[in-house]
């Protein structure tokens, strides 16, 4: 079985590792008939073309640019950082292989039996989130009568630029995906017409303190899609450095797709194939890799300088209160 794993101490460019990878996966697939493995290869060239085509990116980051400018003006009062990142290939590759371990484990434990391949196929169709984008707010104290005030202030603005942000980026060529009533939104401070888009994190609150609005976009002139993330400062603490930081989340999900006990081994090809790349990705010991433009000296202390672990920034922008005394209405 062919795994990331085996390209990674070579010295390559990550280019090149995502290519030879995926046409030595593309020719076992062909001689094997597995389909799930051509569909993995077609992932693998997408995650290719987001990191070798810069253009679009450029062009599109242009974009996000002028609704950053929009905030400025419309809230010169408030803090705020917009922020963009593309997914690292080897959260990347995680996450294909952890959604097939997972649906197949649930789909298994449900009926006793395993999905079609074209269920499962539907399933890795879902990827919309490659390319990221986040908005955070903060209301200075010294804009407040009330400290107390804060968070209520902070909320109601997050909504009102979330009432905003579909129809002004639809206009620059991105077409809001609907959320299909997932964490469909209750909340009477977003608007009837754009609620169907969000994925309400911050109404449907989630175990751990996560909070945060979701919506997608299709890029229309770069044929991709985009998620962006609507935060508090209070919520970006917390999803950051708090109860729902990543590496938290990261390990809920290693036991999550570490689960096989209920599968028989070599009964389904597919959970085994994915479930076997998943565990070797989790064992990695980063300090041991050599990819260029990577170093790490052991699993936390990590210099990525090409998307390999931590994911490639498109933009930061950041915006601090231009005013430091005026209470605001």
């Amino acid at each position: 079985m062919i795994t990331l794993n085996d390209y990674l101490y070579s010295g390559d460019t990550v280019l090149r590792i995502i290519k030879k990878y995926a046409e030595d996966l593309r020719d076992s697939a062909d001689k094997s008939g597995n389909v799930i493995d051509r569909v993995h290869c077609d992932f693998l060239e997408q995650i290719m073309g987001l990191l070798e085509h810069n253009d679009f990116l450029t062009v599109q980051s242009q974009k996000i640019r002028e609704f950053y400018k929009y905030m400025a003006t419309e809230y010169p009062y408030l803090s705020f950082t917009l922020k963009g990142r593309i997914k690292s290939l080897i959260r990347a590759e995680e996450k294909f292989n952890g959604y097939i371990v997972e649906y197949i484990y649930d789909y298994y434990e449900k009926y006793r039996e395993y999905p079609t391949v074209e269920e499962l196929k539907e399933r890795l169709v879902c990827f919309r989130d490659l390319i990221a984008y986040r908005i955070v707010i903060s209301m200075p104290r010294c804009h407040l009568e009330r400290p107390e005030d804060r968070e209520k202030e902070e909320i109601r603005h997050l909504y009102q630029i979330a009432n905003v942000l579909p129809d002004f980026l639809r206009e620059r060529g991105f077409t809001p995906e609907l959320a299909a009533g997932v964490k469909e939104s209750r909340s009477e401070l977003l608007n009837e017409a754009v609620r169907p888009y969000y994925r309400d994190y911050i109404e449907g609150v989630e175990p751990d303190g996560y909070r945060s609005l979701h919506i997608t976009f299709y890029d229309n002139s770069a044929d991709c899609f985009m998620e962006m993330q609507l935060r508090t400062k209070e919520m970006d603490d917390i999803a950051e450095i708090g109860p729902a930081n990543h590496s938290v989340y990261e390990k809920n999900q290693e036991i999550a797709r570490a689960r096989r006990d209920a599968i028989p081994e070599g009964e389904c090809v597919y959970f085994d194939e994915a479930y076997d790349r998943v565990v070797r990705l989790q064992r990695l010991e980063l300090a041991k890799l050599d990819v260029n433009m990577f170093a790490a000296n052991n699993n936390s202390l990590i210099n990525d300088g090409c998307g390999l672990y931590r994911g490639r920034l498109i933009l930061p922008y950041e915006h601090l209160s231009r005013f430091q005394n005026d209470l605001i209405d």
